[in-house]
């Protein structure tokens, strides 16, 4: 993708956020400001949890689990997944409990780790590791399957080395399945956060979105959206699309 593309498709997205906002400004007009307050509002709103400090607390709080939770869940359901998809026969033993730890709601699991382990870290971090790393599982089982195994001989032919084999021939072709379990993780993991300081812990964006909730305060809720969501974007454009473009060169 060239630069000129790049850039296009950076206005494009730009254009869709600006159309999104002056929708929800629209929508603020025809309903009551009380329901649904204007994104100016929020910005204010959003500014004075900011000079407060509460927000920058929180919001490293909430970020430091999702970075531990979503790191040890792409671990552990990446090696899982690529073994699953590997050898048959640990596929054939493993493919109904992963099933069955695939469906399983995640409130289910929350609810288990808190009276197991306690109302502490240990639990929370379980939690959200437990729901995430079957789904990270199947994603990349499916492209372990999907490798191509003429590729693989010729690497044997040519006598390349396993290390190269592995980081030239084998982990290239899983890469598209490792960005989509990276993506679908990050958009799931830091949802089950959410809900694991909503139950269980005293500090994080879930735990004031709670406190907010008690006082029907929508318009600190919107604003502490609004930061978790600007988070996300950054970490889109400045992490998962250049990692994207950069792996996916070979094709």
């Amino acid at each position: 993708m060239n630069n000129a593309t790049q850039s296009y498709a950076a206005f494009i997205r730009a254009c869709s956020l600006v159309g999104l906002v002056l929708i929800w400004q629209l929508v603020v007009v025809a309903i009551e400001p009380d329901l649904l307050p204007s994104p100016l509002t929020v910005l204010q709103s959003l500014w004075t949890h900011i000079e407060s400090g509460d927000l920058p607390h929180h919001l490293a709080v909430t970020l430091k689990r999702i970075a531990i939770s979503f790191a040890i869940a792409m671990l552990l359901g990446s090696a899982l997944g690529m073994l699953m998809g590997r050898y048959k026969h640990l596929d054939l033993w493993l493919d109904s409990i992963v099933t069955l730890a695939l469906n399983i709601p995640a409130l289910v699991t929350i609810i288990l780790c808190f009276i197991w382990f306690g109302l502490n870290e240990v639990a929370a971090l379980t939690a959200v590791v437990l729901n995430k790393t079957p789904n990270i599982a199947i994603t990349l089982r499916e492209g372990a399957r999907a490798i191509d195994t003429r590729l693989l001989a010729v690497g044997t032919a040519y006598r390349v080395s396993r290390l190269h084999t592995l980081t030239r021939i084998y982990l290239p072709q899983l890469y598209p399945y490792f960005l989509a379990a990276a993506r679908s993780g990050l958009a799931l993991v830091w949802k089950i956060v959410l809900v694991v300081e909503l139950l269980g812990c005293s500090s994080g964006v879930g735990f004031q979105l709670s406190l907010f909730f008690q006082f029907f305060d929508i318009t600190s809720v919107l604003a502490y959206t609004l930061a978790f969501a600007c988070i996300i974007f950054a970490i889109e454009a400045a992490i998962l699309r250049p990692w994207e473009r950069r792996v996916l060169q070979w094709r």
